[in-house]
C-alpha cells in the first residue's frame, strides 16, 4: 500500500486502502471549502501532493463522481460540483424506502444473530463520541449497507449503492444544529428490532432514520 504524506491529517493507513484515503482526503477538503464548487481537481497535482501514483487518485475521483461530489466533462476535466439541499433530501427519502423494503428479509437474517451488526452500530457511536465525523459517516454507511446486503436482494443493493451515501451523512453531521452522538445512538433500536426479527418495526425505524437526515423541503 502506498503511504500518503498528509501533514496535519491523521489517516489510518493500516485500515484504509490508498484509494480510500485519497477519497476521504478529497471529500474532507471539499466539505471544508479547501476545494470549492467549480475548482478543477488535477490527478497529477493531487498525486504529487499526496505522494502517490495517479492510479489510486483516478479511482478515488471516479468514486467521488459516482457520489456526485465531483463531475467530469470532456475538455474540462474533473471539477467540484454543488450538492443541492433538494438533491440530498430526495436521496434520503429514496434511501428510506429502499431500507424499509430490505427490512423483512434482513430481519430473518439477523434474528438472534446480530452480533456483527451490533458491533458496526457501536463503531458509529465510538466515532461520534471521539468527534471523528469522517469515521462516523464511513461506519454509518457500512452499517446501513450491511442491512441492505442482508436482504439478499442484489437489485435493491445496487440501487442503494448508486446513492453513494458516505459524503451525505458527513455534510449533515457538520451542520451547526447537528447532534452526532444522538444520531449515532439512534441506530441501537434498529439493531434491537432486527435481532428480535421485528421486521415491521425495523423497517419503520430505518425509514424514519433516513428521513431525519433529509434537509427541510425548500419553499
Amino acid at each position: 500500500m502506498e503511504k500518503l504524506s498528509l501533514p496535519g491529517e491523521a489517516m489510518t493507513v493500516q485500515r484504509l486502502s490508498a484509494r480510500d484515503q485519497i477519497r476521504r482526503t478529497i471529500t474532507e477538503r471539499i466539505l471544508a471549502g479547501v476545494y470549492r464548487p467549480g475548482d478543477r481537481l488535477v490527478e497529477l497535482q493531487i498525486a504529487r501532493e499526496l505522494g502517490v501514483s495517479q492510479g489510486p487518485v483516478r479511482e478515488a475521483l471516479r468514486e467521488l463522481e459516482a457520489s456526485r461530489l465531483v463531475e467530469s466533462e470532456p475538455n474540462r476535466g474533473t471539477r467540484v460540483r454543488t450538492v443541492s439541499a433538494r438533491e440530498t433530501r430526495e436521496a434520503y427519502l429514496v434511501r428510506g424506502v429502499l431500507e424499509q423494503s430490505a427490512a423483512p428479509t434482513a430481519a430473518l437474517a439477523f434474528k438472534g444473530n446480530a452480533g456483527r451488526l451490533r458491533e458496526a452500530c457501536e463503531a458509529i457511536i465510538r466515532a461520534a463520541i471521539a468527534g471523528d465525523l469522517s469515521e462516523q459517516a464511513a461506519c454509518n454507511t457500512a452499517f446501513h449497507r450491511m442491512i441492505v446486503e442482508a436482504s439478499g436482494n442484489l437489485v435493491l443493493l445496487r440501487l442503494w449503492d448508486s446513492l453513494s451515501f458516505e459524503p451525505r451523512p458527513r455534510l449533515t453531521l457538520a451542520r451547526p444544529d447537528a447532534e452526532p452522538v444522538r444520531d449515532a445512538e439512534s441506530h441501537r433500536p434498529i439493531v434491537d428490532a432486527l435481532e428480535r426479527g421485528a421486521a415491521a418495526l425495523a423497517g419503520r425505524l430505518l425509514r424514519e432514520h433516513a428521513e431525519s437526515f433529509a434537509p427541510p423541503e425548500e419553499m
